[in-house]
């Protein structure tokens, strides 16, 4: 803020009002009807916080909040963002508490081994003592390369230091969440 209340002559108070405001109105809006042929893929991520009201200590031992986040497989653009929830939930929890599930409805969607018992398109398993087919292997082939597009948006998207190490309080991180979505699409789209 004392950077950039000089650029627009004002003081740094009316800047971080001005912001504050604006902020949300930045943020992405979550689509709620995609066409037929869509595939959407989805992961969850962890965004270390500072507040300890809405993260707890998670598997690399910082409290963070854990985040769904839906793309569309073709255009790579996201789509939903669900609510931020604390760090040690698992995916497959996370995914029907954070509102992403609802916000997907019946679209089909892809997800890692994490989504079990969630109804999503998630690799084949081997069974204890036996390999997996070859059609299997070759489809979990294949899945991989389509999901690795989730895990090279959250790359882009965790390159913004806000995404790093998240100081805001309360509704702040789910907000930081939606507007680096949105800047992530606007990137994509041009």
């Amino acid at each position: 803020m004392r950077q950039m209340a000089p650029l627009f002559g004002i003081s740094k108070s009316a800047a971080d009002r001005i912001i504050d405001r604006l902020g949300p109105l930045l943020a992405l809006r979550q689509r709620r009807r995609f066409r037929k042929d869509t595939v959407l893929i989805v992961d969850g991520t962890l965004v270390p916080t500072r507040d300890r009201t809405v993260a707890e200590q998670s598997k690399n031992y910082r409290y963070s909040t854990a985040h769904q986040v839906v793309i569309d497989a073709d255009t790579r653009l996201v789509v939903v963002v669900g609510r931020p929830l604390p760090g040690n939930r698992h995916d497959s929890r996370g995914w029907e508490e954070s509102g992403a599930k609802a916000a997907v409805g019946t679209t089909m969607t892809i997800a890692d081994g994490g989504y079990q018992g969630t109804g999503l398109v998630i690799p084949h398993r081997r069974e204890k003592g036996s390999d997996l087919p070859t059609w299997k292997e070759e489809h979990n082939r294949s899945h991989k390369r389509v999901r690795a597009r989730v895990e090279h948006t959250f790359a882009r998207m965790k390159g913004w230091k806000i995404l790093r190490d998240c100081r805001l309080k309360g509704d702040g991180v789910h907000l930081a969440m939606l507007g680096i979505a949105r800047l992530h699409n606007l990137v994509l789209g041009g």
